[in-house]
């Protein structure tokens, strides 16, 4: 049975398909637990979040579930130099980005304030509400960190984007690897060489990963129908995450105007783009993304780039301009079909089970 591998088992889930742990408020509790009681693996994005409220999420998340669910931090929570931010680098960054400010008619933001990092405090908690899997990404945690997971019963997972990360992940001693392919919607979660050098696809690096590494894989990137879980099973992954396809229906926390930017015409067209938050992260072409190509110098390093975004997108969203704001999305997003979380799950796994048996005849 093609539901039946190393991951199912490990888990102790139903199907092999997990859905995208979404971050910056994009996740809800509904979708998880959706994705979760249908058999497969709900995921909540929580690098953004305080301890408390993480510990708030997680007993809405048991309360919604009985069933294994994951939740995910962000190893490097931040870019700053040790030095902090200059006010030479914050003039430069306020005069490439004023023509967007002045054409919404907003004034400039002042300079962000320092940023503390919360990692080591989520990670109490973790370890505190001991979820069945805690996934992270930009890097891995230390091996007392692992090691205490492991004694807890939690099951670690890290995300590569190259062969070098995964060898690396799989010598810390992770339990599992995602293969995160170019081809994804959201930030890339590179850490052993810069993101724009780490460009391998997802069904290129399942194939390296299968061959040079003996932890389960989960493919991640151009997934979003039973043809594409197939696809990865086939190649050697043992699961399937999916990410775009689940933040565009209903149970998810993004914005309405989002969720029908991934049905329209527009999604055909993703860029990747450091513009919107310091990071490289891929979501629907804008003006803003289309106009830094070649110029991303002048950004603030993550996260002051989003606490310096976050009024104009507030703007840009109060009158309508979609085109001054990344919405996330992934390359696969213009062949999305399902609203409902319910209705995606049925016809992944229909999907899945009809290419299978199609193999058998």
């Amino acid at each position: 049975m093609w539901n039946h591998t190393r991951i199912t088992e490990l888990l102790g889930i139903d199907y092999p398909i997990m859905q995208g742990p979404f971050g910056g408020n994009l996740s809800s509790v509904e979708l998880t637990a959706a994705v979760s009681n249908a058999g497969g693996l709900g995921g909540y994005g929580a690098y953004t979040m305080s301890p408390q409220e993480i510990f708030e999420v997680d007993k809405q998340i048991k309360a919604a579930t009985n069933k294994p669910y994951n939740i995910n931090l962000w190893v490097s929570d931040h870019d700053i130099p040790q030095g902090g931010l200059t006010d030479d680098k914050f003039a430069k960054v306020i005069k490439q980005y004023q023509p967007y400010f002045d054409e919404l008619g907003i004034p400039l933001p002042e300079k962000p304030a320092p940023f503390q990092s919360r990692f080591e405090n989520q990670l109490d908690v973790i370890l505190d509400i001991r979820p069945k899997v805690f996934s992270f990404m930009f890097g891995v945690p230390s091996a007392d960190v692992l090691e205490e997971c492991r004694k807890k019963g939690i099951v670690t997972v890290g995300a590569a984007t190259t062969l070098d990360e995964a060898i690396f992940l799989e010598a810390a001693g992770v339990d599992m690897i995602i293969a995160s392919g170019f081809e994804a919607g959201g930030h890339r979660p590179s850490f052993l060489a810069s993101a724009e050098s780490s460009l391998t696809g997802t069904f290129v690096l399942v194939q390296l990963m299968k061959e040079k590494i003996k932890t389960p894989i989960i493919a991640a990137g151009g997934i979003a129908n039973g043809k594409g879980v197939a696809a990865a099973l086939a190649l050697g992954a043992d699961a399937a995450q999916i990410g775009t396809a689940f933040l565009a229906t209903d149970e998810s926390n993004a914005l309405p105007i989002h969720r029908e930017m991934l049905f329209s015409e527009a999604s055909k067209n993703t860029t990747l783009s450091r513009a919107y938050t310091g990071r490289l992260g891929r979501g629907i072409t804008s003006k803003i993304a289309k106009d830094l190509i070649g110029n991303e110098e002048n950004i603030l390093p993550f996260p002051l780039q989003t606490t310096l975004i976050s009024p104009l997108r507030k703007a840009a969203l109060d009158q309508q301009k979609w085109d001054m704001i990344l919405f996330w999305g992934g390359q696969i997003a213009p062949i999305l079909k399902h609203k409902k979380a319910k209705d995606l799950m049925h016809s992944l796994i229909e999907e899945t089970t009809s290419y299978f048996n199609e193999l058998k005849v």
